[in-house]
């Protein structure tokens, strides 16, 4: 594979497994860079974009669930509180940890249903990312 498929199968990659759908673009981005060393710089921007834009995609999707209001004793109305508190108290700075397997996805879609702005969250989201791919071009290196 060349280098612009490479690039190309790394953003796709970190694409999709921002989102719901299972995958994992660490194993790729460590493949591009044992593969093609020179391609450091440019693999980690496509990564982080690619893994922030399926980010924004689940933030996108929180956004059309709809608010539920109802009495407190029901579960949704208290799962509701919880998450309205948690946005409350941490804000788009949460979105640090959107990389975290099995609660970064869902975070992703929290900070879209609590309509938390845009521009913040794709900041500390993109900061995030950019991390947890540069420990692992380090460890590539």
């Amino acid at each position: 594979m060349g280098e612009d498929a490479s690039l190309w199968t790394l953003f796709a990659s970190s694409f999709l497994a921002a989102t719901l759908l299972p995958g994992g673009s660490e194993a790729v981005l460590f493949a591009v860079l044992k593969a093609y060393p020179p391609l450091l710089a440019p693999a980690l921007g496509v990564a982080t974009l690619g893994n922030t834009l399926g980010g924004m995609t689940s933030y996108c999707i929180g956004r059309f669930i709809p608010h539920i209001d109802g009495a407190p004793a029901t579960r949704a109305a208290r799962w509701h509180a919880r998450a309205r508190a948690w946005a409350q108290r941490y804000g788009a700075s949460a979105l640090l940890l959107a990389w975290v397997p099995l609660i970064g996805d869902p975070l992703c879609v929290v900070a879209g249903w609590m309509r938390l702005h845009w521009l913040p969250v794709a900041i500390f989201m993109a900061l995030g990312k950019l991390a947890r791919y540069l420990l692992i071009a380090w460890t590539a290196t």
